[in-house]
């Protein structure tokens, strides 16, 4: 791998935004010491320089903000359209924004002491900070918006891990709880510096006049270079492309737009579920005409594009910025895609989380189903899917959804993976078990005993709220659902009540020493899948851990 593909945009503005965010929640623990004495915080400050102002520490912190602006800066400039979601809008503006709420504090603090050698403490900048009601809101909002600004930037990469859901309420939670007492602190200090009287410096401090007369240059630089960053989009408009879609329509925009901006500066309905940063593919479009001689693809584009196998023809609309013409093809509809209200957006776009997979189905329905009565069908059927329901809730699962006469169920949503692997388990032993009772209560109804066939598999899934209007519902999608329902055919067709993947096993901490596994091709997979066929699936219920 070549550096240009290990240091990219993404990792860069990842790595300086987590320094950054750790710089705040040092600073933020320093304000919170506060609320214990003036003179504690004094000696948190200590600590607080030694790492943040020392050389190594120096370097790494405003090297991080350099490289954060300038990224923010750069994709401001690579902006042809200023068409766009009022998300994204409000996000640009948010992040621009800081810079304002902090030179007059930065300058008073650190370039002062780089210029001077003079060191403010805590005494002398809570007293200017309280001196008035203008730089007591102006310091409050500071440390509002900056935090949200990093906890939303942690949020947006963090969303699609796997883990993430589990603990994203408790640091969600602690996150609040870190910016108020940094408040309290800072207020609680700010009323006892009041009365400290302040001590005559060291070495003599720079002149206000000329602090003030840096702030001013400052604030105008940072306004110069927002406005030539956001211009260049249009100093640049000379020459124009066009993009044509597989539809007829054209759309002609500056050269350097991306096909995103492009389909919505020309009103083109186009997917994108992630907002065209890249995390999804579900702007995806296929190129027919003029892709000779078009940027190659980064990084983060090759990754997505490779994770759902496409073709050389495929590109991410939002990362291909053409520099001729071109004719596509979006691969998926967006005429259908009107939100609905009562979805979230993290549950529309889906998260990539660890899960377990049952899939089930009775054996034989469809022939013993043929000499009743339509009605006695829909009998049988509410009597088994009532089964399947309270088997899989009473295990810790959510039915996904039942189709025909079989059922789809996800384990380990909240819990945690191995959890899930054990729920999972343990609802295909409930099945069994139910199974016969069931038949045995139904046993003057059927001319032979229900039977049923059932598939387990664990692993990542694409996990998310799916479907149109009253049909859209949380479901899964992925590998490993494809696998449990693989598992499932494989299971009728060695007669057995249960195919479970010793993945699925191993990760449950099932003691399997009595069963045999067996190496089995699985249609759709190229690799043999290690499997464990289960004639009863009932007996599974004393492997698991708390069965011993």
């Amino acid at each position: 791998m070549t550096i240009r593909h290990f240091i990219n945009r993404s990792r860069l503005h990842i790595a300086s935004g987590v320094t950054l965010a750790v710089f705040l929640v040092t600073h933020f623990l320093n304000h919170a010491l506060g609320l214990h004495s003036l003179a504690l915080m004094e000696w948190g400050r200590g600590y607080f320089s030694l790492i943040w102002r020392s050389p190594p520490g120096t370097a790494l912190l405003y090297g991080a903000l350099l490289t954060h602006a300038a990224l923010a800066l750069e994709q401001l400039a690579r902006r042809r359209s200023w068409r766009m979601p009022l998300r994204e809008a409000m996000k640009i503006a948010f992040g621009l924004s800081i810079p304002y709420l902090l030179i007059q504090h930065v300058t008073g603090t650190r370039l002062e002491y780089v210029l001077s050698g003079y060191d403010r403490g805590y005494l002398e900048v809570l007293r200017a900070l309280w001196s008035g009601p203008g730089s007591k809101i102006q310091y409050v909002t500071a440390l509002i918006v900056i935090w949200g600004h990093a906890c939303l930037g942690l949020w947006f990469w963090l969303r699609g891990k796997a883990w993430f859901n589990r603990v994203a309420g408790g640091l969600g939670a602690l996150a609040l709880l870190l910016l108020f007492i940094a408040m309290t602190g800072f207020v609680t200090g700010a009323l006892e510096a009041r009365g400290v009287q302040i001590p005559k410096p060291p070495v003599t401090p720079l002149p206000l006049d000329l602090l003030y007369g840096i702030q001013d240059w400052l604030y105008a630089g940072w306004t110069l270079l927002i406005a030539a960053a956001g211009s260049i989009g249009f100093i640049v408009r000379g020459e124009k492309i066009r993009i044509r879609y597989a539809g007829g329509k054209i759309v002609i925009v500056p050269k350097g737009s991306s096909v995103l901006e492009a389909s919505r500066s020309g009103g083109v309905p186009h997917v994108s579920v992630c907002g065209g940063k890249g995390r999804c593919s579900t702007c995806r479009v296929q190129v027919l005409e003029g892709g000779q001689d078009q940027p190659a693809p980064e990084a983060r584009e090759i990754a997505t594009l490779r994770s759902i196998g496409a073709g050389a023809d495929v590109r991410l609309a939002c990362q291909l910025r053409p520099v001729h013409d071109l004719t596509v093809l979006p691969l998926l509809d967006a005429s259908g895609m009107q939100r609905s209200p009562r979805r979230s957006d993290e549950g529309a776009a889906g998260r990539e989380q660890l899960v377990a997979a049952l899939f089930c189905d009775l054996r034989g329905f469809t022939q013993l189903s043929e000499n009743k009565l339509p009605y006695d069908v829909v009998y049988l059927l509410n009597r088994y899917f009532a089964m399947v329901d309270n088997a899989v809730t009473e295990a810790g699962g959510v039915v996904d959804k039942f189709v025909g006469d079989g059922a789809i169920a996800l384990f380990g949503l909240e819990g945690g993976f191995d959890v899930g692997c054990r729920q999972a388990l343990t609802a295909a032993a409930r099945l069994s078990e139910e199974l016969g009772r069931l038949n045995t209560s139904l046993a003057g109804e059927l001319d032979r005993p229900l039977r049923v066939a059932m598939g387990l598999h664990g692993g990542p899934a694409i996990v998310g709220t799916m479907g149109s209007g009253r049909a859209a519902g949380l479901t899964a999608i992925g590998d490993t659902i494809n696998t449990a329902s693989r598992l499932e055919g494989l299971a009728k067709q060695r007669n057995v009540e249960l195919a479970v993947s010793a993945d699925l096993v191993r990760a449950a901490g099932a003691d399997c020493a009595d069963l045999q596994s067996e190496h089995l091709e699985i249609r759709g997979k190229s690799n043999l899948l290690e499997t464990w066929l289960v004639p009863d699936a009932a007996t599974v219920r004393r492997l698991l851990p708390s069965a011993h």
